[in-house]
């Protein structure tokens, strides 16, 4: 009798892994961001990269040029210009809160070029910041208020310091 109870539990379970799978419904993806009477406000969750956030909402509502505010928790790339090597010293920081951002949205190249600055703060109170060359989010979010401009600007590169600048033709 007992050898017959093991093979009915046996069977019982093998058969519970022949029942077809029903997948679960998927999750509406929410949206990062949304319209407002000035234009965008944008919230990023962990792991999203900033810049590039900002770069698709340019392209998808055809942002002819724009300010953009923010903070929140970062692991910044900041890069301070070297006006020998025309480029950008770079310098990583992990675990920061941005206490402070703010840029702007022109274009170069028919692709939106993105100028910022930032400033965070450490768990000691130690502050950092400079040109922003990469953005991820951290723990928690990232809020970004953008406020569109109705002229399309564009950024070129000023020959004497080889730097991209905004041009107001």
């Amino acid at each position: 009798m007992a050898i017959t109870t093991h093979f009915a539990l046996i069977l019982a379970l093998l058969c519970s892994f022949l029942v077809p799978y029903t997948p679960k419904p998927a999750q509406p993806v929410k949206p990062t961001y949304i319209t407002t009477p000035t234009g965008y406000l944008m919230v990023l969750r962990q792991g999203d990269d900033v810049l590039a956030n900002l770069k698709q909402v340019a392209i998808q509502e055809k942002i002819p040029s724009a300010s953009f505010t923010g903070f929140g928790f970062v692991h910044p790339t900041f890069g301070f210009w070297n006006a020998q090597k025309k480029d950008y010293d770079p310098k990583s920081f992990r675990d920061t809160e941005m206490v402070s951002m703010t840029g702007s949205i022109a274009w170069k190249e028919n692709q939106p070029a993105l100028h910022v600055h930032a400033a965070v703060s450490d768990k000691n109170f130690n502050t950092f910041g400079g040109h922003v060359l990469a953005l991820e989010v951290g723990t928690g979010s990232v809020e970004i208020t953008i406020t569109v401009h109705k002229k399309r600007l564009t950024r070129i590169v000023d020959k004497p310091t080889g730097a991209t600048v905004l041009s107001l033709d």
